[in-house]
């Protein structure tokens, strides 16, 4: 216990003091800002001006209420909840390798073991706080913009689905995690999360009777979030959702136990 006291006391330093806890605290708090200016441009269009751009993602937003801006939050839920865990993963676990001192981290009088549950509890309080901004800061800027139809109500029934999208979401970062470390390095997990978020919509849109069975399409499903024609989530769902986060870890704790680190 002591030991992994101490690597987890270590791997929150390196988060606290580095700069990429803030750039992501910032990025997701700008996105849930911006998510009520489209918003507002969507409720008085001729903020838009003669902006082609603006007014056309504006234009896809429909109902510029509260009923429409939640729906929209949870589409960027889902999106973000793949994407910034994933991103939080690549840092805590690539950093090393790229800044070539994992044989001084390994040289710790601490087990592998350890080092990596350390690593696993920074990114899921991590990814844990950047959803909760997310929703908070989306919640304000709705309410700067003064949204019709607000109700304890809806905004309850939406923060229980995002609940369970953000943690479904969030339980898939292990196979991030097994993807740096096997490749030593960023480059490679950021080109699979590019891929499985460009997955993700593609099954949806083309091929939605596989989503099921696709693990980083489930949350969407259970959180009845992937739109009205998705089917409905499988006992087999949450089984390969489950199976894909413990495969995630325990792979993870293979290759820093028995993997050539040198």
């Amino acid at each position: 216990m002591k030991e992994f006291a101490a690597a987890l006391y270590m791997e929150m330093n390196k988060a606290l003091k580095s700069k990429m806890l803030w750039g992501t605290i910032i990025f997701f708090a700008f996105i849930a800002f911006m998510l009520g200016f489209l918003m507002l441009v969507s409720k008085h269009p001729e903020i838009a001006g003669n902006s082609a751009i603006l007014s056309t993602k504006a234009s896809f937003i429909g109902r510029a209420d509260w009923h429409g801006f939640l729906g929209l939050m949870l589409q960027m839920g889902l999106t973000l909840g793949l994407v910034g865990p994933a991103i939080v993963t690549i840092w805590v676990f690539g950093r090393e390798y790229s800044d070539r001192v994992i044989k001084d981290l390994l040289a710790l009088p601490v087990s592998r073991t350890n080092i990596v549950m350390a690593k696993f509890v920074i990114v899921f309080a991590w990814s844990l706080l950047l959803m909760g901004l997310l929703f908070v800061c989306a919640l304000l800027s709705g309410l700067v913009v003064h949204l019709d139809g607000r109700s304890s109500a809806l905004v309850l029934k939406n923060l229980r689905i995002y609940s369970v999208i953000s943690l479904l979401t969030i339980l898939l970062f292990p196979f991030i995690s097994l993807i740096t470390c096997i490749s030593r390095g960023y480059l490679l997990p950021v080109g699979v999360t590019i891929l499985l978020l460009i997955s993700t919509q593609f099954l949806s849109i083309g091929l939605p009777s596989i989503t099921p069975y696709f693990p980083w399409a489930i949350p969407g499903l259970i959180g009845g979030v992937a739109g009205p024609f998705s089917p409905k989530p499988e006992i087999i769902s949450y089984v390969i959702l489950g199976l894909t986060s413990i495969l995630g870890i325990g792979g993870t704790i293979a290759w820093w136990r028995y993997a050539d680190q040198h």
